[in-house]
């Protein structure tokens, strides 16, 4: 590349760094996962950075490869070995409430199958809307769709919470 399109580059990822870090958090709830994820975003964008410069959301095409990253780490299988079985005790304050929710949120992602995953860090906790993420995921508005319905689902099951739309024995209606 030449200086031009290097500091377009680095000011591009400089500037989206924490924003993607956090996507990949999010996917892959660990840090150090995260920070590979990250790491092998902006090295394939480095590569392709001429041409995809060029496009019209960047940003869209960035959470795609971050993405596909994410969903090809998933079925290597290397991800499936875990040196303990839960995520280790963190020491947590009086005031912590907030912290204490999001983290047995991103415990809970994790167990949710990796495309349903995907599906939910994106629209709820990245704010992305269905189209957009039908877009970075090659995929149908619909699916989007049935894949939050499925992986809201799942979290339920996982966080032992009961389904929105389980009716009540003594009245029949939905509670």
């Amino acid at each position: 590349m030449d200086d031009g399109s290097d500091g377009a580059y680095l000011a591009y990822v400089h500037g989206r760094i924490p924003a993607l870090r956090r996507v990949a958090y999010l996917l892959s709830g660990d840090e150090h996962q995260a920070d590979d994820l990250v790491q092998e975003t902006i090295t394939k964008l480095y590569a392709r950075w001429p041409r995809i410069a060029e496009a019209d959301n960047v940003d869209a095409y960035v959470h795609t490869m971050m993405v596909r990253a994410f969903l090809d780490e998933k079925r290597r299988g290397w991800w499936r070995v875990r040196l303990w079985g839960s995520a280790p005790d963190r020491a947590a304050s009086s005031s912590a409430g907030g912290a204490e929710d999001r983290t047995v949120l991103r415990a809970a992602l994790t167990r949710v199958p990796p495309r349903q995953q995907a599906v939910l860090v994106l629209r709820f906790l990245c704010d992305r809307p269905v189209a957009e993420v039908a877009e970075i995921l090659g995929c149908s508005e619909g699916t989007v769709k049935s894949q939050t319905a499925h992986g809201l689902t799942a979290l339920r099951k996982i966080l032992g919470e009961p389904s929105p739309a389980v009716r009540t024995k003594s009245t029949g209606r939905r509670s």
